[in-house]
């Protein structure tokens, strides 16, 4: 395509895909938009670190050709729109780019800039890794167990953005056609004349895709878990159905990897007594099969039978050796990350548990102002990596906050690519500059003996600790 405010660099190449498997020359083009507020300091900074990783890494052989491409204030200042068309279409064509902290608009147009970024290029994954380096201000005794990676839904939930507004006539339609139409679900509001009304799709497919990359990415790194989170027990056919669709979607697609909790405990059993009946094994998993109907009953030796069929493949502990698969209620998980963080580790979730829980790991570890994060569609490539953080206007142009965010994005951007020796060595620098505790503000005031050092600064310590 050819651009009218976008300059692409001449020597660069495009990066592509087959068959869901990135094509990474050795010189790619990455768009990127430098952010509002403190994002052009921090740009500034993490742009250094990744190109001085690159070529330590490579020496030379290999390097990223950046072409800035506009969103946000610097946007609306220079082209009087928020988010351009050209910018969108870059990261299509060049597949792979990544952002610094926007503004939102206020007064109405785009609700969130990175929102319309998600849903215009269908990243339906908000990929959030949870990780402690040694040294790190943390509120809890051990940060170092902490060491998650959370699979968050991003097109659909109550994020999609489908409201009506109290006092509006689009409410009163709404209102109407559901006592109309559904007058049993209409009787279970408390106050219906003066509520606003939210509608939270989940769907079958979008549930299939994000837990399906949960697991591979599971798979292919190695992690023992992947844990679906939910609020199935209030919410029984959105986030009971995500829970339902998760565990089909593995047992379907991936059943020779992957052993689900209540299937290891049932061979577990088995492999304990191998004598066990059927029915001894359905009354171990289930301590209220007395208690339940014939139906329940049924369905509970259903259940052991069909994992005692496993055991060619799983039994004999092999099951040990498999991905284990197992879910868990948010409001507990919230609670158990705190005080069992060891029993997580991948985690897939829906739009607004996968919110609450990020940000709630990044405060174990040192805050969201070195939390890493990315947006990507595995089936067309599409990824956007960015700081998870606000863009902190106070602080814009003063060579002060924490660069943090930015640099892990772009590691984890590094990896997504293939780049391992590169990403390796800033997670390498990074460990380094904190470990000799020079820092920024935000650390330094939480730190004994620390060096405070301004934000540039903290990426030249990270160079230097490569």
């Amino acid at each position: 395509m050819a651009y009218t405010n976008i300059t692409v660099p001449q020597d660069g190449a495009k990066i592509t895909i087959r068959d869901r498997v990135l094509q990474v020359p050795n010189n790619p083009i990455i768009p990127f938009v430098e952010g509002d507020g403190t994002g052009r300091d921090i740009w500034r900074a993490a742009v250094r670190v990744f190109d001085a990783a690159v070529e330590k890494a490579y020496g030379g052989a290999r390097k990223i050709h950046w072409m800035e491409v506009y969103a946000g204030e610097k946007s609306f200042k220079l082209f009087g729109t928020w988010l351009p068309d050209e910018t969108t279409e870059a990261f299509k064509e060049f597949l792979v780019g990544i952002k610094g902290p926007l503004t939102t608009p206020v007064g109405g147009g785009i609700r969130s800039l990175n929102v319309a970024l998600r849903k215009l290029l269908d990243l339906y994954v908000c990929l959030r890794p949870v990780r402690y380096f040694q040294g790190v201000p943390s509120p809890v005794k051990h940060p170092e167990y902490v060491d998650m990676v959370i699979f968050r839904e991003n097109t659909e939930d109550i994020y999609t953005g489908i409201e009506f507004q109290y006092g509006t006539e689009e409410n009163q339609k709404f209102r109407d056609l559901l006592k109309e139409a559904f007058p049993k679900e209409f009787a279970k509001i408390r106050f219906p004349e003066t509520a606003g009304f939210s509608i939270k799709p989940v769907s079958v497919q979008g549930t299939e895709r994000l837990v399906r990359a949960a697991i591979r990415w599971a798979l292919q790194n190695k992690r023992k878990s992947v844990n679906f989170v939910h609020k199935g027990n209030i919410m029984k056919f959105t986030e009971g159905a995500f829970k339902d669709w998760g565990y089909r979607l593995a047992k379907r697609e991936f059943r020779n990897d992957i052993v689900t909790e209540r299937e290891s405990w049932i061979l577990g059993n088995k492999e304990n007594n191998p004598s066990l009946s059927v029915e001894e094994n359905a009354k171990l998993i289930d301590p209220g099969y007395d208690m339940m109907s014939p139906e329940q009953q049924a369905a509970i030796r259903r259940e052991v039978e069909e994992a005692l069929a496993l055991w060619e493949t799983h039994g004999d502990e092999k099951w040990k050796s498999k991905l284990l698969i197992k879910d868990s209620i948010a409001d507990v998980t919230l609670q158990f990350v705190l005080i069992r963080p060891k029993d997580y580790d991948v985690i897939a979730t829906l739009n607004l548990n996968g919110d609450y829980l990020s940000d709630a790991l990044a405060a174990q570890v040192g805050g969201i102002g070195i939390a890493p994060g990315a947006n990507i569609n595995y089936e067309s490539g599409h990824a956007i990596f960015e700081a998870t953080h606000g863009t902190a206007p106070k602080y814009a142009d003063l060579d002060k906050v924490n660069p943090g965010s930015v640099i892990l994005s772009g590691e984890m951007m590094l990896r997504y690519l293939g780049w391992h020796e590169a990403a390796d060595l800033i997670i390498k620098g990074m460990e380094g500059a904190i470990a000799a505790k020079t820092v920024t503000y935000d650390f330094a005031r939480l730190m004994d003996g620390a060096l405070e050092v301004k934000c540039s600064e903290f990426g030249d310590a990270v160079i230097r600790h490569m």
